[in-house]
């Protein structure tokens, strides 16, 4: 049963952990932080705000290192606002492999430390979410500005 549940996570996951940002509707930053002092940041704000819910949290480092293998430090967390994420599901069901929101924080080639998640107007354009662009706009303001919390410097 364990790795049938693996293999769909990786299935929802995987959309949002490519490199090309141009082509695949990805917005990645740079925190001036280490992975682990990013993510408690980014864990600490979501669970601090009333609106959403933190629903699963993934290390895929970890799980790498139980099958003896390395992957830099790579961290991802799904959290949601049902209030905005149902109806970007009501408009089309394909909507729901891109939702809930994910943010992925991990090491890249230079070893340095970024933070990325989907740019909800790539999903819009993905999917064919017509009429929904307030929800879209909200998302990404709220999106945008809880990244920037996370890699500000303090």
């Amino acid at each position: 049963m364990r790795p049938l549940i693996l293999i769909l996570l990786l299935a929802v996951l995987l959309p949002s952990c490519t490199n090309n940002t141009l082509d695949k509707g990805l917005i990645i930053k740079e925190s001036p932080h280490s992975v682990e002092a990013t993510y408690t940041k980014l864990r600490t704000l979501l669970s601090n705000n009333p609106k959403l819910k933190i629903l699963l949290e993934l290390d895929h480092s970890e799980n790498a290192r139980s099958v003896d293998l390395e992957l830099k430090p790579t961290k991802i967390i799904l959290f949601g606002n049902p209030k905005l994420g149902t109806p970007l599901m009501q408009s089309t069901a394909t909507a729901s492999i891109d939702l809930p929101q994910k943010i992925i924080v991990y090491t890249d080639e230079g070893n340095r430390t970024k933070i990325a998640y989907n740019d909800p107007w790539y999903l819009q354009k993905r999917h064919g979410i017509e009429g929904k662009g307030a929800i879209l706009e909200k998302v990404g303001d709220a999106l945008h500005a809880i990244t920037e919390k996370v890699i500000a410097k303090e």
